[in-house]
């Protein structure tokens, strides 16, 4: 659609589900978070994961979501967009959309098997870890309290210090 003058750099969409949904504005404090949290996953540029933020990754039916963060297995990217089967952690801010991320990007990201999604409350300052994705749903769900630290499941020495972002 770019390439046919229908969008341009300027427009803020997904495509989910086959649709274009347009994006709510970054706020300020989602945008320290996300940052923050860049900056604890991964701050050494050829380590293992590769960290991307913001830019899209392609799922079934057909769709692109642009979490916030995707922890990636290490591979060059330069030819496609990663898939689901490229991700190991992905973390969304939500700060307008929060029942959408939940209840859409959630269940799109289990139905493609993502391993584990991290889902932060950016009004409520809250941090919840889905994970065992089965048949569109995570099986395991777990809130932990700012003082917790959350391992990634897949990325053994990666993890989030909630009390160190917020």
């Amino acid at each position: 659609m770019a390439q046919s003058g229908l969008l341009d750099e300027t427009d803020r969409v997904e495509l989910i589900g086959g649709e274009l949904v347009e994006m709510a504005p970054i706020g300020s404090r989602h945008a320290f978070l996300v940052d923050r949290l860049a900056e604890c996953l991964g701050s050494d540029p050829f380590a293992s994961p590769m960290v991307r933020v913001q830019n899209p990754i392609v799922l079934d039916e057909p769709s692109e979501p642009q979490p916030d963060i995707t922890l990636l297995k290490r591979a060059n990217h330069a030819d496609r967009h990663p898939t689901a089967t490229d991700v190991l952690l992905i973390v969304e801010g939500s700060h307008a959309t929060l029942e959408y991320d939940r209840d859409v990007k959630l269940a799109l990201y289990a139905r493609d098997g993502v391993p584990e999604v991290s889902l932060f409350d950016v009004t409520a300052g809250e941090l919840t870890v889905y994970r065992e994705p089965i048949e569109g749903q995570y099986r395991l769900l777990r809130k932990p309290t700012t003082s917790e630290a959350t391992a990634a499941l897949l990325v053994p020495g990666v993890g989030i210090a909630w009390a160190e972002v917020v």
